[in-house]
């Protein structure tokens, strides 16, 4: 790789399939032995562009290069260089543990006596020692999404593909699997990580792309795209659903932006919340307030920004995660 190039790195990248266009332009640039957290809506192209990133897909328009090395031009030779874990674990459910990572090293032309060492340490490293003579079709989810992380670095890869790698976790699972993430980057991996969990890119991401209709609509640290949303939330819970409009009412005035700026409500929690400035001062007039319009409160917080108000402020929609299929295309696109 060229010194001073990113490790990854996209410019226009355009993808449609029929009239559906998953990517209109798409810039990504991930530098040596950091983390990129790709966080989009259900249909935003994220994996699409993992795709493409990994050679599995042709780009309509624009370049992409990763180790230094075209996507497209020189696509054999960058497969010995990356790992791809999907949305889905990859692994053959009639082998066993072991057979599945011995199997991978073989396709990558490792000595049989190299494979099945690496399958071991492999096994070890993510805890699957025990369960590593069984057929995987008796793992468990995590059990799967761990042996498929771990066949992804049989030939220890410098850079990584993670597409929702923890999807589906439970959330012990879910801890286990970011400590090894922690320990692959500290270790000089590069990561591209596309996650429906907000609190996951939070954590694990040094810098965080959000993508919208097929291109990056903000980029930076965690801190610095919080910073963007301003201000702090003011979240309270109401003790009776007929209070919820008269408690979003009183919170309007303390909104930043003034009346129906930012009163967010939620029904079925009997959540109201709102962005709003003045600190833990302007609690006691949100009670003041709550208390003249008889509204009782069950819980009453104020709480710094989040991702999750991040992404709603870019793209206008809560992080949740949907099935879309696009035409001709069976992939997942998740937030």
């Amino acid at each position: 790789m060229a010194e001073g190039r990113p490790a990854i790195l996209a410019e226009g990248l355009e993808k449609s399939y029929g009239t559906t266009r998953a990517l209109a332009g798409l810039d990504l640039a991930v530098e040596e032995g950091t983390v990129l957290g790709l966080l989009g809506p259900n249909g935003a192209g994220k994996t699409t562009a993992v795709r493409i990133l990994t050679t599995l897909l042709a780009p309509d328009a624009g370049r992409a290069e990763v180790t230094g090395l075209d996507v497209v031009r020189q696509a054999d030779e960058l497969r010995s260089k990356i790992g791809l874990t999907g949305q889905y674990a990859a692994v053959d459910e009639y082998l066993t543990g072991r057979e599945n990572l011995e199997m991978v090293g073989r396709l990558y032309h490792l000595s049989k006596k190299y494979s099945r060492k690496r399958a071991d340490e492999l096994l070890e490293r993510f805890d699957l020692t025990g369960a590593g003579s069984r057929l995987v079709k008796t793992y468990s989810g995590g059990m799967r999404r761990r042996l498929d992380l771990a066949a992804s670095l049989v030939y220890s890869p410098p850079i990584l593909f993670l597409d929702e790698p923890t999807t589906g976790l439970d959330p012990r699972s879910r801890l286990a699997m970011w400590e090894i993430i922690g320990e692959l980057v500290s270790g000089g991996t590069t990561l591209l990580l596309t996650t429906q969990y907000l609190d996951e890119a939070d954590r694990l991401a040094d810098r965080i792309a959000v993508v919208d209709t097929g291109r990056v609509i903000a980029e930076g640290t965690a801190d610095e795209l919080k910073a963007k949303v301003g201000g702090e939330r003011l979240e309270l819970v109401v003790s009776e659903d007929s209070d919820l409009r008269t408690a979003a009412r009183a919170l309007e005035r303390h909104a930043k932006g003034g009346a129906g700026g930012g009163v967010r409500t939620d029904v079925d929690r009997r959540h109201v919340g709102a962005t709003v400035e003045g600190g833990a001062r302007l609690l006691v007039s949100v009670v003041r307030d709550l208390d003249a319009a008889g509204v009782q409160v069950d819980d009453l917080g104020l709480h710094r920004p989040t991702l999750d108000d991040v992404f709603l402020a870019l793209t206008g929609r809560a992080a949740e995660p949907s099935e879309e299929g696009l035409p001709g295309h069976q992939e997942k696109e998740t937030a």
